[in-house]
């Protein structure tokens, strides 16, 4: 018997567009004013039998669309997807927040959620009220509750604020406290939404070892996170959703491969410009391919900037970010990294900057470039992201490489060895 059952599963919300679309901000007097005129106009209409036509329009926007998968019992399941794909409304009914529009749910067990920030805990009772409500709510008595209570304590690190109002409470703390009722307490199946990103990272690395945990002794998990490294780390299957829509189901590294690689068409080996500031101009950008060959390991990556100085600026930054699809950073260089006294102060006009990535670097895989200009500790001048370059690397083996396909690191450094035989005699 499956934990979770869905069948064409949907939700519809009704969205309101006003009349007045162009106003993007409204002040509350012309709010008031416009809604006197519409009930003046539509008593008019009233009194003198003329048909009410309403003031706004409304659209029918479907969150999710005919979703249908199956959970096991000790399934740990990773729901993927970009902002609006529907991650967050399939939570909120599977945890009974909100109805579905339409579509069967079958759930064998008590579910544990841990959603965003402020659901869950009564803002006026204290940590430890809240922890005796969570249980009860669960359908625990209170002798059941008591006995797990420490451990709730003592994962939450909270013991100095436990009868402390929680409205009083940092979001860290809150999180603590709320992921540690969820994950302690008698429930089959754990529901956690990107929520663990308030906390800081050896806290998250802790609720991954107990959501890996749990499933151990036999509960189902759901987590939704857009930190894909989380989602490898703890999850056996995946569901990738877009625009509502269930893209794929299956094993979690095929599933992150997809969802990946549908986002790489964001970004390009060329920027073209011109992009203006009062103080700088960047033409173009781009990542420099040899003759008829695409991105190889054993090739040096060249990534060409052309700029103009307009004039001397102190503290001047402009470097290239490094980061891997899954929004890491791995690296960061600056253009004057290698002659930092000599240039910091000095230049103004056009140039041409010419930043070498060595051979035998990177790992196969995508990568995003950011190019960053800006005055150190004061401003940017150039918005983050604005001029991205994306590229895939593929392996390519040199003499003696081997297994390349297996070594699974971002970086592929070449790193001297040396190897001499010692005698049978030699202490180990």
């Amino acid at each position: 018997m499956p934990a979770i059952k869905v069948e064409n599963l949907s939700k519809s919300y009704l969205v309101g567009h006003n009349a007045a679309q162009g106003e993007r901000y409204t002040a509350l007097r012309d709010v008031i004013a416009r809604n006197a005129r519409d009930l003046a106009r539509k008593t008019r209409d009233m009194i003198h039998g003329r048909p009410i036509i309403q003031g706004d329009s409304v659209e029918e926007f479907w969150a999710l669309k005919d979703v249908s998968f199956e959970i096991e019992q000790g399934d740990r399941v990773g729901i993927i997807g970009r902002n609006g794909a529907g991650k967050s409304t399939l939570l909120k009914i599977l945890s009974r927040i909100t109805e579905p529009t339409k579509g069967r749910i079958e759930i064998n067990g008590r579910v544990a959620s841990l959603l965003e920030v402020g659901t869950g805990f009564h803002p006026e009772l204290s940590g430890r009220e809240n922890i005796l409500l969570n249980g009860a709510i669960l359908g625990m008595s209170r002798k059941e509750v008591l006995r797990k209570f420490d451990e709730i304590v003592d994962f939450a690190e909270v013991e100095k604020f436990l009868d402390t109002p929680v409205k009083r409470y940092s979001s860290g703390m809150y999180v603590r406290l709320a992921f540690a009722v969820a994950a302690h307490l008698e429930s089959e199946i754990l529901i956690v939404d990107e929520v663990l990103a308030v906390g800081d990272v050896q806290f998250q690395k802790k609720c991954l070892r107990k959501m890996r945990d749990v499933t151990e002794r036999g509960r189902s998990v759901l987590f939704v996170s857009h930190n894909m490294a989380a989602i490898s780390s703890l999850c056996d299957k995946a569901i990738f959703l877009e625009n509502g829509l269930i893209i794929t189901v299956g094993s979690v590294s095929n599933v992150i491969d997809k969802y990946l690689n549908s986002g790489l068409v964001t970004a390009e080996l060329f920027w073209k410009g011109p992009f203006e500031h009062s103080l700088i101009r960047v033409e173009s950008a781009e990542i420099v391919l040899g003759e008829n060959e695409g991105l190889l390991s054993h090739n040096p990556i060249l990534v060409k900037t052309k700029i103009k100085i307009k004039k001397q600026i102190i503290g001047l930054v402009i470097g290239w970010e490094l980061k891997n699809i899954q929004n890491e950073t791995l690296a960061y260089s600056l253009f004057d990294d290698l002659d930092p006294i000599s240039t910091e102060y000095s230049l103004q006009g056009c140039y041409e900057m010419i930043m070498r990535i060595p051979p035998d670097t990177l790992a196969a895989g995508d990568y995003i470039l950011s190019l960053d200009v800006g005055i150190h500790n004061i401003k940017r001048l150039v918005p983050e992201k604005l001029i991205s370059l994306g590229f895939r690397l593929e392996n390519t083996a040199g003499i003696g490489r081997r297994y390349l396909s297996a070594r699974f690191s971002i970086f592929r450094p070449d790193w001297n060895w040396s190897i001499s035989k010692t005698t049978t005699s030699a202490t180990l």
